[in-house]
């Protein structure tokens, strides 16, 4: 497969995280690196799938997991071979290309077995072997094509496959008769020199095929009689023992393949086909797509070899938050604006981060520095961008720069911001009818203190009410949250777009209780004046009570 990289913000991806990953995979292909591809690793919430349907943009591809796999370590190039192709000509095309094996598909491409130089021997050896009188199957056109010889009479039924019994014209008159006798009943293929009584035997017994060697000649009378008889007639340019030796070769490549190789999934996982590759005759294996169309080949040293996918992380820095198993792949760079977590690669990489309140501030001035024109509809994601994760430049996370760079978008695309903002906080804050959830996991990061692991969600709404109103409901599947990630707590965050104030869900651990410093509401309720950001408000209030119960 060729070689991608793949753009992805974090799990429970927000519109800031989407968006980010669109931009700057549509800077870098018009930069000319069309490798980049735009991914999420979740669900779009409805806030942003709000945004990509009112600007009529196609989503991210869904990445659910970099689980390692087929796709990722299968090599680019691949050849196949038709099913009625001579065993000479597929031998031919692996010496030429290097390649060790060739799968054999039908008329459409679909998978039917795999030739190898292992399986190719024995079938050879088991046609060739002078104990056994074996059969040939194959066709007169094969023949004509593996010899390279020259046609002089091709009956209609040349293309037709048929078990050929070859018999060398060399004995006496008399043999010869018998033998042809003893096989009247049998696809006759005789090979025969200039020794015109033989070629008149084999024509008045309506052989199947009779080959003249080392370029002789057939006189005239013998032609009529042999197009009167249905006899196809074609001249080798070799000797008797190498034309015997080539039609062995002539053989369809679908006789001899393997059939008891069996193919590979595109997606099945790497730990699934290391054992049968293990237990393969020749360590390769084909792979095909959903209707058993061949589209690579993949064998034990490629899943030795580097994957042909890399990443780049945006809006997030944390291995907790980022896609599962991104740990396998090589990281390029990362591009953000979140506190650093523990992330180390073994290699240099781009590394951007700055405290701004988006990432999609960040991907806005790498166009402005590389001097691209951003694309009008790719400007509209970036202004969403900053306007969702800055409560439309209210949060406290918003800078100078995030200002101007949201003025700069909205001079591309003509957008009010403050008329943007509302109507997208306002797609994002629906709740009514929406399970709890879907609500706590549709925003939640995981974050790691020591040896303390905490998730904190977060929901804007219009009113706060509609939360608490349902706090059993949260309050359970926040504690189920907790249960699943072996956490000290997990919490969410409803903050008000209307007072910009928060209020705090939270189920703990009950000796982290006494440590929770918030102005408390009602049970497991805080009420957090003046906070709206996660990233730049909470997260730094919660972590110092984690550091303090940790102590």
């Amino acid at each position: 497969m060729k070689n991608k990289v793949y753009v992805i913000g974090h799990k429970n991806p927000d519109t800031d995280s989407v968006v980010a990953a669109v931009a700057y995979a549509k800077l870098r292909n018009l930069l000319g690196h069309d490798e980049y591809i735009a991914c999420r690793a979740g669900h779009l919430n409805p806030q942003t799938s709000y945004i990509f349907q009112k600007f009529n943009i196609q989503r991210p591809q869904y990445i659910p997991n970099l689980i390692p796999k087929v796709e990722y370590y299968m090599p680019e190039e691949f050849e196949t071979v038709n099913e009625n192709v001579s065993v000479w000509e597929a031998i031919g095309r692996m010496e030429k290309t290097g390649l060790r094996v060739l799968p054999v598909v039908d008329g459409e491409g679909k998978y039917l077995s795999l030739l190898h130089y292992s399986g190719f021997a024995q079938s050879v050896l088991r046609i060739m072997n002078p104990e056994k009188r074996n059969k040939i199957s194959t066709s007169i056109s094969l023949i004509q094509k593996t010899l390279n010889a020259q046609p002089i009479i091709l009956n209609h039924d040349a293309d037709k496959t048929f078990k050929a019994f070859i018999l060398v014209g060399s004995s006496s008159e008399k043999t010869f008769i018998e033998r042809l006798e003893s096989h009247s009943s049998e696809d006759l293929v005789v090979i025969v020199s200039d020794r015109e009584d033989i070629q008149k035997l084999c024509i008045e017994h309506k052989v199947k095929l009779m080959i003249l060697t080392s370029g002789f000649a057939l006189n005239k009378e013998l032609r009529e009689l042999a197009e009167k008889n249905g006899v196809s007639v074609i001249i080798s340019p070799y000797t008797t023992t190498p034309t015997a030796m080539l039609i062995a070769y002539s053989t369809p490549v679908a006789a001899v393949a393997d059939k008891e190789i069996l193919p590979v999934h595109i997606n099945d996982t790497t730990a699934k086909i290391q054992d049968i590759l293990k237990h393969s005759q020749c360590k390769y294996l084909p792979v095909v797509d959903e209707n058993n169309k061949v589209i690579g080949i993949i064998s034990e040293h490629d899943l030795l070899k580097e994957p042909n996918i890399s990443v780049v992380m945006v809006d997030h820095n944390e291995l907790s938050q980022a896609v599962e198993d991104i740990d396998h792949y090589k990281i390029l760079g990362v591009i953000d604006h979140h506190r650093l977590g523990t992330l180390s690669t073994k290699y240099p990489i781009t590394f951007i981060n700055k405290p701004v309140g988006s990432t999609a501030t960040l991907i806005t001035q790498l166009y402005r520095e590389y001097r691209v024109p951003i694309p009008k509809e790719i400007a509209a994601l970036l202004l969403c961008g900053i306007l969702s994760d800055t409560l439309v430049l209210q949060s406290a996370t918003v800078t100078d720069l995030d200002v101007e760079t949201a003025d700069y978008l909205s001079d591309i695309t003509n957008l009010d911001v403050k008329e943007l903002g509302n109507e997208i906080l306002l797609a994002g804050s629906h709740v009514s009818g929406r399970a709890a959830d879907e609500i706590i996991r549709q925003d939640m990061k995981e974050y790691t203190e020591g040896k303390a692991v905490y998730t904190v969600s977060q929901i804007e709404v219009g009113n706060p009410k509609e939360i608490l109103d349902r706090k059993e409901d949260f309050l359970a599947e926040l504690e189920i949250e907790r249960r699943s990630h072996k956490g000290l707590f997990s919490c969410l965050l409803v903050t008000d777009i209307t007072t910009l104030s928060s209020v705090l869900l939270i189920e703990s651990d009950k000796n982290f209780l006494p440590f929770i410093t918030f102005p408390k509401q009602e049970e497991n309720v805080y009420y957090l004046q003046g906070v709206v950001s996660r990233k730049k408000q909470l997260v730094p209030l919660i972590t110092e009570q984690v550091l303090n119960y940790l102590k």
